[in-house]
């Protein structure tokens, strides 16, 4: 037996909405054998967009029951039957949730007549109900309230059982069906053809806009642990709706999927993706002479078109550096700005400062410690981290200049080389950022991995 099944409800997820109607429709794969359906008064106000899309206003629920009032009945109404409706996992997360709060535990086998109508009718470039019935030839009476809806979805299972002639809604009930758990919106076909490689994989929307990008080790395997669980969030409700299809792209290594999912996350600006959204470098230490002539350095937000010494994610992070620069480098604070109070700084007065701040330092020698300051900022390793690639005949190869995330790719295994040029012409250039930065600072070189230096572009292990 099915029980055929829609609501009307204030908002779209169950963990903050209501249900404010519902339908269900008793269904033995012949005929409708019973049915229930009522208004219910929410325990929330019902916005008015949602009472203009519905029809349903506060006043007409207003002397309605609520949900607990009428919970065991539908519990004995649901009990024992498959759960079917359109677009499943948002009718079935709110009423499990709402039984739940009336103290009921409810679990159930479930269809989806969205999967299960692109399996019996591909090709269609929408599966909402609106566009599955006018393809199929039901007109839909009373739209957008519960029974109307439910009454057009039983009149659709319908013919989804007429035409099911492959066993589609069998293997659908199967144990470990991942058809029950998919999205509404990502044909099967998809997820079944993804790589069980390493790498990155994006969800796009139903324009094919990417609105999540995630890195893992087995592509497929990750993907599914997206779609588990009965989450009633918001967040897990609307992301799941959104997926309409699945790309990836294959990477030799972790550490390149890592790099490549903060790149691409940075480069789309993914809707539900939470982490690796900070800013980036959002401060720099820059040069500069006066008009003494003394070489000056400065802490300033990193602007497009400038060229900073160095970078760093926040003030506090800049203004430590520059104090580790003051005192490595015998600079005097006042003239690199970590003081601005009129006269001499307090460090000339406690010895610790040559005296630039008040002429006591010439700016000749002074000019020659801030130099070597900037040469030791700017020269820092240049190296290239070299694993295993995709193809057996290739290396694949992580490249640093001078400190700084140059780019990826993949070298020829046989190639022999040692200027850094030629590693250049195999890679391709890529955008630094912070999270880049701090994973090849704290990363663990992994076993038959090798790390190649280049000391003024001569390569050297």
């Amino acid at each position: 037996m099915y029980a055929i099944v829609d609501i009307e409800t204030t908002g779209g997820h169950a963990e903050s909405n209501s249900i404010t109607e519902i339908a269900v429709f008793i269904h033995d794969g012949g005929k409708v054998v019973q049915r229930f359906e009522t208004l219910l008064k929410p325990a929330r106000y019902i916005p008015p967009y949602i009472s203009a899309y519905t029809g349903i206003t506060n006043e007409m629920v207003e002397n309605a029951p609520q949900f607990d009032d009428i919970a065991e009945e539908l519990f004995s109404v649901l009990k024992g039957n498959i759960f079917v409706a359109h677009n499943v996992n948002f009718d079935y997360s709110f009423i499990r949730s709402h039984l739940k709060s009336s103290g009921i535990e409810y679990n159930s086998k479930k269809l989806c007549t969205v999967r299960l109508s692109r399996k019996i009718f591909p090709g269609l470039r929408s599966y909402s109900l609106g566009n599955i019935c006018s393809f199929v030839g039901i007109d839909i009476q009373n739209r957008h309230r519960a029974a109307g809806d439910a009454i057009a979805t039983v009149e659709l299972f319908e013919k989804i059982l007429k035409e099911d002639t492959d066993g589609v809604i069998d293997d659908f009930l199967k144990r470990g069906s991942k058809e029950q758990m998919l999205p509404p919106n990502l044909p099967r076909q998809q997820f079944d053809e993804l790589p069980e490689k390493q790498g990155v994989y994006y969800f796009h929307d139903e324009n094919g806009k990417i609105i999540y990008v995630g890195k893992a080790v087995n592509i497929k395997r990750r993907v599914s642990t997206h779609f588990g669980g009965n989450s009633t969030r918001k967040q897990k409700q609307d992301f799941l709706r959104n997926i309409y299809s699945i790309s990836t792209e294959i990477l030799a290594t972790e550490l390149m999927a890592l790099i490549h999912e903060s790149i691409e996350i940075k480069r789309h600006w993914p809707e539900f993706n939470k982490a690796l959204k900070k800013p980036e470098f959002a401060f720099g230490i820059y040069d500069y002479e006066d008009q003494n002539g003394y070489i000056r350095l400065c802490i300033d937000r990193v602007r497009k078109h400038t060229k900073p010494l160095d970078t760093f994610q926040n003030l506090t992070e800049a203004i430590n550096a520059m104090e580790k620069i003051v005192g490595e480098f015998e600079l005097c604070p006042k003239l690199c700005m970590l003081q601005t109070k009129p006269g001499s700084c307090e460090s000339f007065e406690a010895g610790m400062c040559k005296g630039a701040c008040c002429g006591k330092d010439d700016h000749t020698g002074y000019n020659i410690r801030v130099n070597t300051a900037i040469n030791n900022m700017l020269q820092k390793e240049s190296y290239a981290i070299i694993d295993k690639g995709i193809q057996g005949n290739e290396l694949s190869c992580i490249l640093v200049e001078n400190g700084k995330f140059y780019g990826m790719g993949y070298l020829p295994k046989e190639i022999s080389f040692n200027e850094i040029e030629n590693v250049k012409e195999y890679i391709k250039p890529l955008k630094e950022n912070f999270f880049i930065r701090e994973l090849l600072k704290s990363s663990a070189v992994p076993e038959n991995t090798r790390i190649i230096y280049f000391e003024e572009n001569v390569l050297s292990s």
